[in-house]
């Protein structure tokens, strides 16, 4: 099975995990299939998509013609013949492993050889399914999480005898469909359930033990996780029998640590929500504290031991999946790796457990956990570098810079690697740097902070622009500011069609300082350069590709084999592209006219659509412009050298302003109000 292949989906089971799996998949465009037992289930499982849908479109999330278009990918039926020509296809009947034995001997029976057959079981090993299956090669597990139309995290997981093609392959749809993967090996409760109905459990125990009342420990657990649901509102909202059912199979496999509470299960068997009203008692807040936070970084650090998933990914699974701001391990680093190894000893020595090595030899280290944001992979010659921090859309920091610096240099050094590809994991390539360092450094006062982060991702995209080797930015989803300055320092950028480029800081008070004033123009000339910069225009891949910021625009299963195409031929050194005939009163309107007319209406404008355009640059701070602008004349007489070291040589000018902070910080809350200082 290639990854080219896939294309039709199918779902088994209409129930509420796996009509949201059928949703999520349609409303990324793919047409699937939705199979039940009969009519009625599957009749019912459009229903449940279709009141999903109406209250997305009642939040502005879609449109009703796109709510529409959705459901319209999703066909139901009780025909299993409909899975004959399907290349992948989930079941998520309910967790019966009886059940979900004769689903997937059934599937074997429909199916093509070559199609994938996945499974959703949070409960079971997919070893256990596919030891039984005549292709065992072609079976593994895709765990998602409710609600999977709107979570993003999925555990990829491969038994023991599935193909690294179909691993790679099902990775690769999951990217597609906008999901953030993680990996995890066949255990049981995979990676995120195997630390959080701990998490639930242990709750339940402090309240069998008397330790808090349930008030006490929701109001505790909120406190120490920044979470919103605790414990026993979540059990409430997800269901208590879930949890029991998980417990009891985690207690089975790893003992009585993980093993339910006897309160969780007679608060099941009698059929009542816990009730949550009531005066927190705050004297407890310690000790409830020790005993959660202890069972969590046990866990967590006892399935890294075991390489059952990775630090990375347990955090990233943790803030994605579960709404937790923090994972555990930045908890750890929060608490102090000692601190932290004195909760876990309390827990091991009550339950007679080893503590995690992981853990132990990291306090000895008197160190912090360090997290590999930067991911490289070899394949056929080509050194991916992925950058690692999907649930923050991969925005640079400190760490990522140095990261990636750090693996290029690597990659370019390696003999065996003869072309870098740079991308970003999940459903996005680079969204631009962290704002929130820029407004801490700000704080601090600290504007040397800024200035040396910024130095060193210029000495990254030197690098990356004058390596010997072939380089190539790997667009999906949103190339934003940094991210897009970052690809144009490579050799060439392939994007898919959901692409989107923009450079937005004009709009948030400060300018594009790791080169978007000087290679921009360079590529596009100044006119349509200006235009982005001062306008923050969001651009489709396909729009970006007509003016030349793109180089090739490729189906997303076509994207890797494109780009190795490229690699394979040569590159010949890029040229500007002629702007093409409908983009130059845009280019002409914005090379003509200074910043400062344009900024306060003082130009007149026939043309309806550019009078729009226009508008939009008396929005963006007053100070940002005229250096945009300065920035972006000086790119048309001097050296690039000469006009990087412009960018960076007005930083601390720009980070002074009081634009500058109020752009920054109200990101995402409200609409900056600039005062031009």
């Amino acid at each position: 099975m290639s990854e080219k292949c896939i294309d039709k989906l199918a779902v088994i089971g209409a129930g509420n995990m796996g009509s949201g799996i059928a949703q999520k998949m349609a409303s990324e465009g793919f047409d699937v299939t939705l199979v039940d037992l009969d009519d009625e289930k599957v009749q019912r499982g459009l229903e449940i998509i279709r009141t999903t849908l109406a209250e997305g479109v009642e939040r502005k999330i879609f449109s009703s013609d796109e709510a529409d278009a959705i459901q319209s990918r999703i066909h139901g039926t009780a025909d299993w013949g409909d899975l004959a020509d399907v290349d992948l296809v989930v079941e998520a009947v309910f967790e019966d492993l009886g059940v979900k034995r004769s689903v997937f001997e059934r599937l074997e029976a429909v199916c093509r050889p070559d199609a994938i057959l996945a499974t959703n079981t949070s409960s079971f090993l997919v070893s256990d399914l596919g030891d039984t299956a005549k292709h065992p090669d072609r079976i593994l597990g895709l765990h998602y999480f409710f609600h999977p139309a709107k979570n993003r995290l999925v555990e990829v997981v491969p038994g023991n005898k599935t193909s690294e093609q179909v691993t790679r392959a099902a990775w690769t749809l999951q990217e597609r469909i906008g999901k953030t993967p993680i990996a995890s090996a066949d255990a049981s409760g995979f990676v995120i359930n195997r630390f959080f109905l701990p998490w639930l459990n242990e709750a339940v125990r402090l309240l069998e033990e008397d330790v808090a009342d349930i008030p006490t420990i929701e109001w505790a657990a909120k406190k120490i996780f920044r979470v919103g649901m605790g414990p026993f509102e979540l059990m409430n909202v997800t269901g208590m029998p879930i949890a029991l059912h998980a417990a009891t199979t985690l207690g089975d496999h790893f003992g009585p640590l993980y093993a339910p509470a006897a309160k969780l299960a007679g608060q099941v068997e009698s059929g009542q929500s816990w009730e949550l009203d009531g005066a927190a008692d705050e004297s407890k807040l310690q000790v409830v504290s020790d005993r959660m936070l202890g069972v969590v970084f046990h866990v967590a650090a006892t399935l890294v031991d075991e390489h059952v998933g990775t630090i990375e990914d347990t955090d990233i699974g943790a803030r994605v999946g579960l709404r937790w701001p923090k994972g555990p391990f930045e908890m750890i680093n929060r608490l102090g790796t000692g601190a932290a190894l004195e909760l876990v000893k309390k827990i091991t020595e009550r339950w007679e457990l080893e503590v995690p090595n992981l853990l132990a030899d990291r306090a000895a280290s008197g160190r912090p956990f360090r997290f590999e944001l930067v991911r490289r992979s070899t394949r056929d010659g080509i050194a991916t570098l992925k950058i690692n921090r999907p649930d923050a859309m991969n925005a640079l920091n400190e760490a990522v810079v140095e990261q990636l610096h750090e693996a290029f240099k690597a990659a370019a050094a390696d003999d065996a690697v003869q072309a870098i590809v740079i991308a970003g994991a999940g459903k996005g390539f680079i969204a631009g740097a962290d704002i929130r360092f820029f407004v801490r450094s700000i704080d601090a006062g600290d504007l040397d902070r800024i200035a040396n982060f910024t130095a060193d991702g210029h000495r990254l995209l030197h690098d990356l622009s004058h390596c010997d080797k072939p380089v190539v930015a790997r667009l999906h989803g949103l190339a934003l500011g940094g991210g897009l300055e970052l690809a144009l320092a490579c050799d060439r950028i392939v994007a898919t069609p959901n692409a989107v480029v923009a450079f937005p800081e004009t709009g948030i008070g400060i300018y594009p300082a790791l080169g978007g004033t000087q290679r921009t123009p360079r590529r596009i000339g100044a006119g349509l350069a200006k235009w982005l910069i001062y306008t923050g225009q969001t651009l489709p891949a396909t729009q970006a590709h007509q003016i030349g910021l793109v180089d090739a625009v490729v189906p997303y299963e076509r994207l890797d084999a494109t780009i190795a195409d490229m690699i394979a031929t040569g590159f010949e050194e890029t040229q500007r592209k002629e702007t093409p005939a409908e983009w130059r009163p845009l280019e002409k309107l914005f090379a003509d006219h200074p910043v400062e007319s344009l900024r306060a209406g003082k130009v007149e404008i026939d043309d309806v659509k550019l009078a729009k355009m226009a508008k939009k640059v008396s929005f963006k701070a007053p100070v940002a412009l005229r250096l945009a602008e300065k920035l972006i004349d000086a790119a048309g007489t001097t050296e690039l050298a000469a006009g990087l070291k412009m960018e960076l040589d007005h930083l601390s000018e720009i980070f002074s302003t009081e634009d500058a902070y109020e752009g920054l910080s109200s990101l995402g809350r409200r609409r900056p109000e600039f005062k031009g200082r």
